[in-house]
């Protein structure tokens, strides 16, 4: 079957107006050495910084030079295509760069929602996953498994508080669940805690019916305090996360862009790789939660549905039908 020669893509008609996003028809650019081309199955929406850095595909064409990977293969691409791998500060991964973060997909690069992109950083995505689990991976996954491994890495038997239960935190209570630690999540309403349950979490905490939650994740620690936390809840939940801690625990402070104790914004393809990994020793637990799926045509519904905050779980734009 020959290669399409165009791609439809959604653009902003103005900076910030998703509601404005129009779809249009243009021209796939040729491929340059190294870099491969990708029929793009499933987008995943965020409602920050990087709205459209994430995605799931197969590669439908190579350019020549290009190793390790075929027409065929399943794969989801980086969200910092520069960040590779560096021994620095973090070991296995390192400091990013400005010139690296300010290439991220769907930042000031363009990002995914079209149906052809040509790409050179890329990692093969799990067996087990399906286009629309997959493409909710690169951005939360990665700053929820930054957040715990990272750093001081969390291991089994520790105490991990998760704030909130927007899509970093749901996936670093994935994680943490995999790694055999005991999770605790404090978010509301009940709905979204009964999700969280499901998922693994020991202790669920409603932080708006009580009120000195730090005090109850004090309690069912025995005193002691938690060893790790992921705060994504904003500042009105930071004191009391750092009162629920003990000596020698980390805190992770994750905003729209980053996290103030363990640069989250990091996100390095070797640690993607390693999430992966994880991922493919955990199957069930780390599977990925899908709220909703949108056609392609109703990609600004999808984020409509984001902002309004209802989703527990991703919402996602299914591309491709085949």
């Amino acid at each position: 079957m020959a290669l399409s020669t165009t791609t439809r893509q959604f653009a902003l008609t103005e900076v910030r107006s998703c509601p404005n996003l129009a779809l249009q028809t243009v021209p796939i650019p040729s491929l340059q050495s190294g870099q491969v081309l990708v029929k793009i199955h499933a987008v995943s929406a965020n409602d920050n910084v990087v709205p459209l850095s994430d995605m799931a595909g197969e590669i439908v064409a190579l350019s020549e030079g290009v190793q390790g990977w075929k027409v065929g293969d399943r794969v989801s691409a980086n969200v910092v295509p520069d960040h590779l791998l560096e021994r620095r500060r973090l070991p296995g991964y390192g400091d990013t760069s400005l010139e690296a973060q300010l290439g991220a997909w769907g930042g000031l690069v363009d990002g995914h929602l079209t149906e052809y992109i040509r790409a050179l950083s890329l990692v093969a995505i799990p067996a087990h996953l399906s286009y629309e689990e997959a493409s909710t991976l690169p951005c939360a996954a990665i700053t929820a498994y930054n957040a715990l491994f990272c750093g001081k890495p969390v291991t089994a038997g520790d105490a991990v508080l998760l704030l909130g239960t927007g899509r970093v935190a749901r996936l670093a209570l994935q994680f943490a669940v995999a790694a055999g630690a005991t999770a605790i999540i404090a978010s509301s309403p009940d709905e979204k805690l009964a999700v969280a349950s499901k998922l693994g979490a020991n202790v669920p905490i409603n932080y708006h019916k009580t009120f000195d939650w730090a005090k109850q994740v004090l309690l069912v620690t025995e005193g002691r305090g938690v060893d790790h936390v992921v705060e994504s809840a904003g500042p009105g939940t930071v004191m009391q996360s750092v009162s629920a801690t003990w000596f020698g625990s980390t805190l992770g402070l994750v905003s729209d862009v980053t996290s103030v104790v363990l640069d989250i914004i990091a996100e390095s393809l070797a640690q993607f790789n390693d999430m992966l990994r994880l991922m493919r020793a955990h199957p069930r637990t780390t599977r990925p939660v899908v709220d909703k799926v949108f056609s392609f045509k109703d990609s600004v519904q999808a984020f409509a549905y984001m902002v309004s905050r209802q989703h527990v779980g991703k919402a996602v734009m299914k591309v491709s039908e085949a």
